[in-house]
């Protein structure tokens, strides 16, 4: 196979593209540094394409290893033929090489080896070839022996059609075939194990749907009912089709004494042979693209909440709310610096409401806070009437803002938030958090496994290892597009920008606090294990602002420093005399980018990205995203009306609608059919995690806490 003509057909992109990306990938470069500084080489190819070549280029190449493998294994038994090689050497997945090496895989004792054993393979041949004019039973006959334990003919016959079920059923061939007709034809049907108990799953407690038609996130939750035990699944596949299909390419003459006993034996072979693995078959085929779609939505969910804007220059007062144990409070400076903390009790069952409001008051005044970030878990609601009133009560200007604390508790309980707050207990970690993922998310959530975020959709029901490397990805990408301050990022953050693992960015912090500020991207080279390779995968996404070199702000990559220089001085700018930010308008200085590049010696993709970068240095790509709707009211879900337009966020996106906090509490949801007038696959096309959106109220229902929107006629 080749494999790159195989990537470039599937990605729709040139196959040249995809050999200089696996050429650079080999070499050791990152997904990050080969989308940022590569684009003459790849043709410009994204980090989303680049991570998709990437996947297939392990499967394919997988493929190919399990290949050599399986055509060594059946040389070494002697039975590989060319029209057999020429059939594995084609096979395009690891299902058709597993079909085609299934009859030559090493068994453990079934019914047909025992039946060999017993000298009865003759026997069966004799069916298989359907010539005899004899009755079967009188063949048999000849093959009844004491001495192998073989009693009657009857018992020589069965053994003979134990070894043709099992020859049917290895047929790569029958194998394929059956697994498309019950694919295309199959249904899923589920029950309920008790139809009188609730749960989650009543919806699936008399279900049908073609297999073939069947939503991502439908398998996953029938998989889920399945394993609590709460359904029977199974998939129904076209059995007298199928039947029909092997009778005629097994039964190739119209013989009585073979064919009455041929049909029984291909019907044994399909139910207890090929049946239940068909079945696994598809049923781990549609849970494997489930997951694979639930990783992308989860991924591109996780992407738009990291990607939210920064609210910068405020002092953010983060609230972890809390009945029993207190509603936790942190007082955060506008560099993330925790100033004060405290645990006031307004809530249930203290109720301390006048005490707290006036703790409140005092820290507001002291800190000058502007911003109040609320954790939206326990007690959320109730802290949030009493930050209403509190507002009220007061003459400066505050404002409030939910914030989804999924992985916060995670975050307040690891080693790093440890590391970080030794002195705090978990609530007052938690409470800092809160307040800093308001202030810059991206800085904040990595500190937290991506996969407790909770932008997902059955994420514990995933391939973890899979689900860890999407979502790693994910993360990598939005560090890398942003850039970091390198004299002010942690750890946590450093250990995603390309080139950089958690050893070398703990060195990178340990350095500075060594020497102090770095003041150029040089200095990187003394940073103990940061050898040349991963000076070059990082630099450009590090940036050092006020330092020796005003390039080193900005995310043109040292390589290209001496062609910049020379871009300059061809423009008319003395060295010295200029300084990125102060270059507006530089880009249509230049007539000729062609002629310019070849000049620079520099890809005329690069030339682009220098002139822009020039033009608004460190520019971040979050400044395009909505910001977050500050609130000073509240709103509570009895005050709701079908009709009634509001102003949300959208907080997940998932494969059958959108959930959007319109500051109720409980998030409200659009389902896919009330997102737009236009047709959609997928909600995916028209939201993103982060949007902020007009709503109209369809239906509220108090009893079950659902709330019903639309987008549509608004």
């Amino acid at each position: 196979m080749d494999i790159t003509a195989t990537i470039a057909a599937e990605l729709g992109v040139r196959k040249n593209q995809v050999d200089a990306a696996v050429k650079l990938i080999d070499e050791g470069n990152t997904i990050p540094f080969i989308a940022r500084y590569r684009k003459e080489a790849t043709g410009a190819l994204n980090d989303e394409q680049l991570r998709n070549l990437f996947e297939r280029l392990n499967y394919l190449r997988g493929l190919e290893e399990k290949k050599e493998q399986v055509l060594a294994t059946i040389e070494e038994q002697g039975k590989l033929t060319e029209e057999l090689k020429a059939q594995i050497l084609a096979a395009q997945t690891l299902v058709v090489v597993e079909d085609l090496y299934r009859p030559y895989r090493p068994k453990r004792r079934t019914r047909a080896t025992v039946a060999k054993e017993k000298g009865l393979e003759p026997l069966a041949n004799i069916l298989m070839l359907q010539m005899t004019d004899k009755p079967m039973l009188d063949e048999a006959k000849a093959f009844i022996s004491e001495e192998k334990e073989v009693a009657t003919a009857e018992d020589a016959l069965a053994g003979a059609r134990d070894i043709v079920a099992e020859t049917i059923s290895e047929e790569a061939d029958y194998r394929i075939r059956i697994r498309e007709l019950t694919t295309k034809k199959g249904i899923m049907r589920s029950v309920a194990k008790d139809a009188e108990e609730k749960s989650v799953y009543e919806m699936y407690y008399d279900f049908s749907e073609p297999v073939n038609k069947l939503a991502g996130h439908r398998v996953l939750a029938l998989n889920r009912g399945e394993a609590e035990k709460i359904l029977t699944v199974k998939v129904e596949a076209p059995a007298e089709d199928i039947l029909r299909y092997l009778e005629k390419q097994v039964i190739t003459r119209d013989n009585p004494n073979t064919k009455p006993i041929l049909e029984e034996t291909i019907k044994d072979s399909y139910d207890r042979l090929i049946a239940p693995a068909i079945e696994r078959e598809v049923r781990a085929d549609l849970t494997e693209k489930a997951q694979d779609g639930a990783i992308s939505v989860f991924g591109k969910n996780l992407g738009q909440l990291l990607m939210q804007p920064p609210i910068a220059g405020k002092v953010v007062l983060g609230w972890d709310p809390a009945f029993r144990t207190g509603c936790k409070l942190a007082v955060v400076d506008a560099t993330g610096k925790v100033l004060d903390t405290k645990v006031i009790y307004p809530t249930a069952p203290q109720n301390k409401v006048e005490e707290s409001k006036k703790i409140l008051k005092q820290l507001i005044d002291k800190y000058d806070i502007s911003l109040i970030s609320v954790g939206n878990g326990t007690a959320s609601r109730e802290s949030e009437m009493i930050i209403v009133e509190l507002l009220k009560e007061i003459k400066k200007p505050v404002q409030y803002v939910i914030v989804n604390e999924a992985g916060a508790s995670v975050y307040s309980a690891s080693k790093l938030a440890t590391e970080e707050f030794p002195n705090f207990d978990v609530g007052q970690r938690s409470a800092a958090s809160i307040a800093r993922r308001l202030q810059d998310p991206l800085a904040e959530l990595v500190k937290i496994d991506p996969k407790a975020i909770g932008v997902g959709q059955y994420q514990h029901d995933m391939n973890q290892k899979k689900l860890g490397e999407a979502l790693g990805g994910v993360v990598e990408d939005c560090v890398n597009r942003v850039g970091v301050d390198l004299n002010t990022a942690s750890a946590s953050l450093l250990e995603y920008i390309s080139g950089i693992s958690k050893a070398v960015a703990k060195n990178i912090v340990a350095y500075r606090e060594a020497n102090g500020r770095f003041v150029s991207r040089n200095e990187l080279l003394k940073v103990p294990k940061l050898g040349p390779k991963a000076y070059e995968q990082c630099a450009g996404f590090l940036r050092i602002l006020n330092g020796k070199n005003p390039l080193d702000a900005t995310s043109v990559h040292p390589e290209s420093y001496e062609a910049t220089a020379k871009l300059l001085e061809k423009l008319g700018y003395e060295k010295g005399s200029w300084k990125p930010g102060q270059l507006a308008g530089i880009s249509k200085k230049v007539k000729d980018k062609k002629k310019l590049a070849a000049e620079l010696d520099i890809g005329e993709l690069t030339l682009n990205d220098i002139l822009s970068e020039l033009e608004k240095p460190g520019r971040d790509p979050r400044e395009d995203m909505p910001r977050p709707i500050l609130r000073s009211d509240v709103l509570e879900m009895k005050d709701l009306t079908p009709g009634m337009v509001l102003k949300g966020t959208v907080r997940n996106v998932i494969d059958f609608g959108a959930f959007v906090d319109i500051g109720v509490h409980q998030d409200g949801l659009v389902h896919i059919s009330q997102i737009c007038d236009r047709y959609i696959k997928h909600p995916l096309e028209a939201l993103s995690v982060g949007d902020v959106v007009e709503v109209k109220v369809l239906e509220v229902d108090l009893g079950k806490k659902r709330i019903a929107l639309t987008m549509k006629g608004i």
